[in-house]
Formats: structure tokens, C-alpha cells, sequence
């Protein structure tokens, strides 16, 4: 057989020039490479492709040892892919178009929101399939309310959602709105992973009783994080009966039968208890004595949202029965005092986390306080502390490892305030949100905080459209809150 080039056309349109020899294209589903043979549109070429030739030595693979042992390799001085007698490899393996290649689609996918990523699920099976992986839901809380647990039949019947997607993506904590006893038990039911794989539970607006929230938690036993919020119909009794030793994490809010002698049951029930949020009304000092030595080892945070009755006698009971504290949340308890916070900053040296907003009392000799005790503390929230003034933010200026501070609505503050926190380097988040006494020209000086990473300046005066495009060439790293 004549090796091409031999029959006298110096140059046929199909032979690779130069000594390199064009690799075959891969069928990918699009473009000519995924023509065959025998269409209309290969018929009409001018030239048909030759056999298939033997890569480039870069890229070639090793020739097998039978061919090394016959003596088959080709002779030297001939074109890589010219002899007809030279072995010649099988077509490429098959690959599968991009839109359905897994390798590409679980690199692809990270790009989206969690949102999107619902609606991507749609489109077909294989994106299902690869987006049903538990690694892409993993952090996330589906919200469920009770109108979407059924389908009504033809029959006017009510028949049971199947959740085997939310089964297949692994989720480890559910959000219940608006559900009943009967409800959460047609849940456990049905899910398959309710018993052992649910970590973490939320009951918002719901009816459920002390006799359904004995039957979820001695049922669901994987759950170590509960969450109540505006469920009234339980009393402080289903505390006491239900509460298990397990629970690390409790959130209690809205739910008007809590009171002192709810307190009591979280204290002797949960003794691995690490997080606490409670906003209750009746709550008073007297419940915060109820914490035992058992949760002054565990618990690392207690927040008490709007719990109006406790003053400072009910901050030192906190601070002698919870030492290792490293968030506290006052938010709300309006009977606190510059005091309270004194004891606070004298005890809790652990704290990285401190919320005083909505704190009415609070002036600036709390803050002096905070500054002189706490050198750990990382945020600081204010927002509605009317009494903070200028003062206030000069001793704020000496805490080196504060990171995020709040100021929303703090009513004195001005433009004198803000150049003591020029000086705070480590600052990374500044609210300032709703200071109406604020100027451009004091707003612009925070350029100097060249590592600030979010600036919020929602309904502030001072904040005009010039000041917004100075910021973005002078802070480009920064997002500004409009």
C-alpha cells in the first residue's frame, strides 16, 4: 500500500503540514463533530477526513509491549502516521455533552444561590441528580408551613407530601410554621430521616401543645437545636416534661406561658445547654438565679431580648452563675443601667460579643466600661442607645480588637464622634444608620478606614449620591449600604 503523498498531489487538502497531525475532535453534541458519516452534510465535502493517524509524541500514549516485541514500531525517517502498516488507535471514548457532563456541573453549581439552585433542579434529571447531593444544601433550613404538608385529592381527601427530595439532600434541620400536634406527627411519619437525622427543630405560629412537643422530642431523638417562637398553647408543665439532657441549643420567643418557672426546667433539665435566647415579658430576676454551676461550664451564650423585668440585680445573678460567657445580648431590658454594665465588664472577660441596643439607660460611662475591661470584645451593638454621645465613641477608640460596631440611631452623635473612630484600625463592619445629626463632610473622613469592609448608612442625612461615588473610588473594597 502507497503511503499518501506518494500519487503525486504535493499537497492534499486533508494531510497534516508542518510534521504535526491534527488531533480528532471529540463528540461533544455541537458543531460539526457531531456529524456522522452518511449525512447529507458530510456527502457534500469536498474531502473526506483520512483514517485516524497517531497523535504527536506529546501527546501520544505508550505503544503496548506486544508491539514492541514484534518489531512493529515504525521504521526512522518516516512521517509519524504515514505507513499503513503503523498501529492505529481505536476512535476516542465516548464523552457526554457539557450540559450533562457531572465533572463540569458540580464545579458549575457552586456559582449559584440556594434559590437558584431550586429552579437549575428542574430542568432535568441529571441536574437533579447533581444538585441533590447534600453538599449543595448543606447550612440551609427549608421552611414548611402547614398548608404545604398535603395534597388534596380528587376526592376532597388530604394525602401526605412525599419529602423523599428533602431526604435526598441531607437536610438537618427543618422550619415548621403554623403546625399542629397532629401535624408534627404525620411529619415523623413520613419523613424517613425524622427519627435519628434531624438535628435541629423550628415551630413558628404553631398550635402545638405540651402533649405534641412530649411526643417530637421523644420521637426525633437526633434533635440537640429547638426553637419555639409564638407558640402559645404550650405551658411551662410541656417544659418540664419534654426537655431532654441532649439539647445544646434553645430559643424561646413570643410564647406568652413562659415565665420564672420556665427558667427553672431549662436550668435542671439541660446541663449541656451552650446556647440560650430568650425574649419572655414575665420573666424577673428571681429565674436568673436558677442557672446552675452545670451551665456556667457549658453555656457560652445567653441572649435575653426584651425581657422588660430584669434590672441589674438580675445581671449579677448572669454574672456569677454564667462566668465563661462569650456572647450576652441585654437587648431590650430597658431597667439596665450604666451599673449593670459595669458589672458585666468586671466579670464576663471572655466576651467577644455584646448587644446593648434598645438599652435606654445606657450613657457614655458604660461604654468607658466596656473599653477598660473587655480588650477581647469583637462587636459592640448600640443601636438605639439615645444617651451615647461623642464621648462615648472616644472610648470606643482604644479597643484594638473591635471589629464590628453599631450605631443605628444614635441621636447624639456627630461628626466630632466619628474622627475618635478613625483611629480604629481593626474595624471591619460600622452601622451608622439613621444618625441625623451626621454630615457628608464627617462621613467622608472614613476613608481613612481603608480595611473597612461594610459601611451602612441607611436613612442617613449626610449620606448624598456624591458622597456614595466618593466612597466607591475611595473605599473600592468596602460595600456601602445606600
Amino acid at each position: 500500500m502507497s503511503s499518501p503523498g506518494v500519487n503525486g498531489d504535493p499537497k492534499p487538502p486533508c494531510l497534516p503540514r508542518n510534521g504535526l497531525v491534527k488531533l480528532p475532535g471529540q463528540p461533544n453534541g455541537l458543531g460539526a463533530a457531531s456529524i456522522t458519516k452518511g449525512t447529507p452534510a458530510a456527502k457534500n465535502r469536498p474531502c473526506q477526513p483520512p483514517p485516524p493517524t497517531l497523535p504527536p509524541p506529546s501527546l501520544a500514549a505508550p505503544p503496548p509491549r506486544a508491539a514492541l516485541a514484534g518489531g512493529l514500531c515504525p521504521p526512522v525517517g518516516l512521517p509519524l502516521g504515514g505507513p499503513a502498516s503503523a498501529p492505529v488507535p481505536g476512535p476516542p471514548a465516548e464523552r457526554p455533552p457539557l450540559a450533562t457532563d457531572e465533572k463540569i456541573l458540580n464545579g458549575l453549581f457552586w456559582y449559584f444561590s440556594a434559590c437558584e439552585r431550586c429552579v437549575l433542579a428542574q430542568v432535568c434529571k441529571a441536574w437533579r441528580r447533581v444538585l441533590y447531593q447534600p453538599k449543595f444544601w448543606a447550612g440551609l433550613t427549608p421552611v414548611l408551613h402547614a398548608k404545604e404538608l398535603y395534597t388534596v385529592l380528587p376526592g376532597g381527601e388530604k394525602e401526605f407530601v412525599n419529602l423523599q427530595g428533602f431526604a435526598a439532600r441531607g437536610f438537618e434541620g427543618f422550619c415548621l410554621v403554623g403546625v399542629s400536634d397532629l401535624d408534627i406527627c404525620e411529619f415523623i411519619d413520613n419523613y424517613a430521616l425524622s427519627k435519628k437525622g434531624v438535628k435541629a427543630m423550628s415551630l413558628k405560629r404553631s398550635t402545638i401543645t405540651d402533649a405534641g412537643l412530649e411526643v417530637m422530642l421523644e420521637q426525633m431523638q437526633g434533635v440537640v437545636r429547638l426553637e419555639l417562637s409564638g407558640c402559645n398553647d404550650f405551658t411551662e408543665a410541656g417544659l418540664w416534661s419534654s426537655l431532654s439532657a441532649r439539647i445544646t441549643s434553645l430559643s424561646v420567643s413570643d410564647c406568652i406561658n413562659v415565665a420564672d418557672d420556665a427558667i427553672a426546667a431549662i436550668s435542671q433539665l439541660l446541663p449541656n445547654l451552650a446556647e440560650l435566647s430568650l425574649q419572655a415579658y414575665h420573666v424577673t430576676d428571681t429565674a436568673l438565679a436558677y442557672f446552675t454551676a452545670r451551665q456556667g461550664h457549658s453555656t457560652h451564650t445567653l441572649r435575653l431580648l426584651s425581657c422588660w423585668e430584669i434590672t441589674n440585680h438580675g445581671v449579677v445573678n448572669v454574672v456569677h452563675s454564667l462566668p465563661n460567657l462569650t456572647a450576652l445580648s441585654l437587648s431590650g431590658c430597658s431597667k439596665v443601667t450604666d451599673d449593670g454594665v459595669e458589672l458585666v465588664a468586671e466579670n464576663l472577660r471572655k466576651l467577644r460579643s455584646l448587644d446593648l441596643s434598645w438599652c435606654p439607660r445606657i450613657t457614655d460611662m458604660a461604654l468607658e466600661y466596656v473599653a477598660c475591661d473587655l480588650h477581647r470584645l469583637e462587636e459592640l451593638v448600640l443601636d438605639r442607645c439615645v444617651r451615647i454621645t461623642d464621648t462615648g465613641l472616644s472610648y470606643l477608640s482604644t479597643m484594638s480588637s473591635l471589629r464590628s460596631l453599631y450605631l443605628r440611631w444614635c441621636c447624639q452623635v456627630q461628626d466630632f464622634g466619628l474622627k475618635h473612630l478613625l483611629a480604629m484600625r481593626s474595624l471591619r463592619l460600622l452601622s451608622l444608620a439613621g444618625c441625623p445629626l451626621l454630615t457628608a463632610t464627617g462621613l467622608s473622613g472614613l476613608v481613612q478606614l481603608q480595611e473597612l469592609e461594610e459601611l451602612e448608612l441607611t436613612n442617613c442625612p449626610g449620606a448624598t449620591p456624591e458622597l456614595f461615588k466618593y466612597f466607591s473610588q475611595h473605599l473600592p473594597r468596602c460595600l456601602v449600604v445606600e
